[in-house]
C-alpha cells in the first residue's frame, strides 16, 4: 500500500484535529469527505484543508462515498450514538476504524460490533489519547506484571467546563450523545482505567448530576472489578478549573499520572520516590498508531474489546444512577 487513502465521517469541530495531524502524515492521502451538510463540509475545508491537494471528494452520503472513493480507512467523528451504525457500515465496505470516543454506547452494541471486525480482518482502534502514552503502557506493564504487588485502589476525577462549552449542542442532547459528561471527556478517564487495568467490571454504584440540563453533567462511581481491585472515579463537567489525575494504589507502590492523556507519570516504588522511572515505549497519537498499525508497523493500541469494557461499564453507570442500586454489567 503506497499510501493510505483516508475518509473522513463527520465534519464538526473535533474532526479538525484528526486532519490537521493526517494531512501532516506523509504515508495518508485524505481522499473524502461526509457529513449531512454541503456547508458543513464547504466550511470544514476552508478551516483545515485549504490547501490540501488533491482536494479530497465531498459526499453527503457515506454509502456513496464508500462506494466511489473507495478508501482504505475511516475516522468516524460522529455524534456518538451515531458510532455504531456509522462502524457497521464502514466495516460492511472494507475499511479500518478510527472511531472517535466512545466507540458505542450500548454493550450489546459493542459486542456486535467487535465480532463484525473480527470477521473483516480489518483494524477497528478508538481515539483515546492515553492509550498511545508511553506512561498508560509503563502502568500497564506494571499491573502485568505484578512490579508493586497486587493493584488494590485506584482513585481520580476529571474537571472542565463542559457544561457551558456544550451548551446547545448535540452533546447535550441525549438521543446524540447517549448521555452527558461522563460518556464524553469521562471517556478519556474511564478508558484509562479499564484500559490499564484489563479486567472485566463485577459491580457499579454510581450517582449524577444533570445541573439543570438534560444530561449527566457530575458523577461519582464506585467500581469492583473482577480481580478485586476497587476504583473510584468523580467526573465534574461544571467547573472553570481543568484537571485530570489517576492514582493507582498497590501493595508496595503508588503510581500517579494524568488520566486524560498520560503527558506525566509520578512513581513511588517500595516507600521511595523514583525520580525518573525507565520509561520505553514510543509516544504516539491515535492517528498516527491507526496509520502505523494498518501499514503493519505497530500494534493497534486499542481495540474493540476495550470498546466492550467501557460499554458495559457506562451502562452499568447509568443503570445505577436510574435505579439508586448496585449494578453489574450486562453482555459479559
Amino acid at each position: 500500500m503506497a499510501k493510505v487513502k483516508l475518509a473522513i465521517l463527520g465534519c464538526g469541530g473535533m474532526a479538525g484535529a484528526h486532519a490537521h495531524q493526517f494531512k501532516a502524515n506523509p504515508d495518508v492521502e485524505i481522499v473524502a469527505l461526509c457529513d449531512v451538510d454541503d456547508a458543513c463540509t464547504a466550511r470544514f475545508i476552508e478551516r483545515n484543508l485549504k490547501d490540501y491537494k488533491p482536494a479530497p471528494k465531498t459526499y453527503t452520503d457515506p454509502a456513496k462515498m464508500y462506494s466511489a472513493a473507495k478508501p482504505d480507512a475511516v475516522v468516524i467523528v460522529t455524534p456518538h450514538t451515531l458510532h455504531f451504525e456509522h462502524g457497521m457500515q464502514a466495516i460492511a465496505a472494507g475499511c479500518h476504524v478510527l472511531m472517535e470516543k466512545p466507540m458505542v454506547t450500548d454493550s450489546t452494541q459493542a459486542k456486535t460490533l467487535a465480532e463484525a471486525v473480527k470477521k473483516s480482518g480489518k483494524i477497528l482502534t478508538i481515539g483515546y489519547n492515553s492509550a498511545c502514552s508511553p506512561e498508560f503502557a509503563f502502568i500497564r506493564d506494571a499491573i502485568r506484571k505484578n512490579r508493586l504487588g497486587k493493584l488494590e485502589i485506584v482513585t481520580g476525577f476529571l474537571s472542565q467546563n463542559w457544561k457551558k462549552m456544550t451548551a446547545g449542542s448535540w452533546r447535550q442532547d441525549p438521543k446524540l450523545s447517549g448521555g452527558g459528561q461522563m460518556y464524553d471527556s469521562g471517556a478519556h478517564l474511564f478508558n484509562s482505567l479499564v484500559w490499564s487495568v484489563e479486567q472485566p467490571i463485577a459491580q457499579v454504584f454510581a450517582f449524577t448530576d444533570n445541573v439543570g440540563t438534560p444530561v449527566d453533567i457530575n458523577g461519582t462511581v464506585n467500581i469492583k472489578f473482577t480481580s478485586g481491585t476497587l476504583a473510584t472515579i468523580a467526573i465534574s463537567g461544571n467547573s472553570n478549573s481543568n484537571g485530570s489525575h489517576l492514582a493507582f494504589i498497590f501493595e508496595n507502590g503508588l503510581i500517579e499520572a494524568d488520566g486524560w492523556g498520560g503527558s506525566w507519570l509520578k512513581l513511588v516504588e517500595n516507600g521511595q520516590a523514583v525520580k525518573y522511572p525507565q520509561i520505553t515505549d514510543k509516544a504516539q497519537t491515535p492517528m498516527s498508531n491507526f496509520v502505523d498499525a494498518i501499514l503493519g508497523r505497530t500494534e493497534p493500541k486499542t481495540s474493540p474489546q476495550n470498546g466492550i469494557y467501557q460499554s458495559q461499564l457506562m451502562d452499568a453507570i447509568y443503570e445505577s444512577a436510574k435505579t439508586g442500586k448496585v449494578a453489574a454489567p450486562k453482555n459479559t
